[in-house]
């Protein structure tokens, strides 16, 4: 599917307002209603949009520490990888996790948690515990100075 401008209009509208009504979308891209609505179920199906979602305030959750954890990995096998990722899925602390190159490290997670002990727990419980991790360095994040969800719709 190539994306023309009004394409490229309703991601960049969707991606401020994911629960903007189809008549007001439909509005400030200059389109009626009903292609409009067309376009957006195209840009769904062709998987474009992949899914709305509500963005919550983690201070107002009492998650008030967020971590940047790289991890090493002792070996470098599909399996290896395959297994750590199944378990970083299923932890609920992990926002983020990235399989990298061009550091000591093999993965970078962004991690957020209610305290230090809470962040204790999850090192010593769930990470450190995990087959195949050989090292664990953390960064505290001090300050967020951006953070976007929102991509260029070029």
């Amino acid at each position: 599917m190539k994306l023309d401008r009004y394409d490229r209009q309703i991601l960049s509208e969707l991606q401020c307002d994911g629960r903007i009504s189809n008549q007001d979308l439909a509005d400030r891209i200059g389109l009626s209603p009903s292609p409009c609505l067309r376009r957006v179920r195209a840009l769904e199906e062709a998987g474009f949009i992949t899914e709305y979602r509500a963005v919550l305030d983690a201070r107002r959750l009492g998650l008030d520490l967020m971590v940047i954890l790289s991890i090493s990995m002792d070996r470098h096998t599909p399996e290896r990888f395959e297994h750590f990722d199944a378990a970083v899925r299923a932890m609920p602390e992990v926002l983020e996790c990235l399989l990298i190159t061009g550091r000591d490290a093999d993965y970078q997670l962004k991690v957020v948690v209610r305290d230090m002990d809470a962040y204790q727990d999850f090192l010593l419980n769930k990470i450190t515990r995990l087959e195949g991790v050989t090292g664990v360095h953390s960064s505290f994040v001090l300050r967020r100075v951006l953070e976007r969800t929102s991509l260029p719709v070029i």
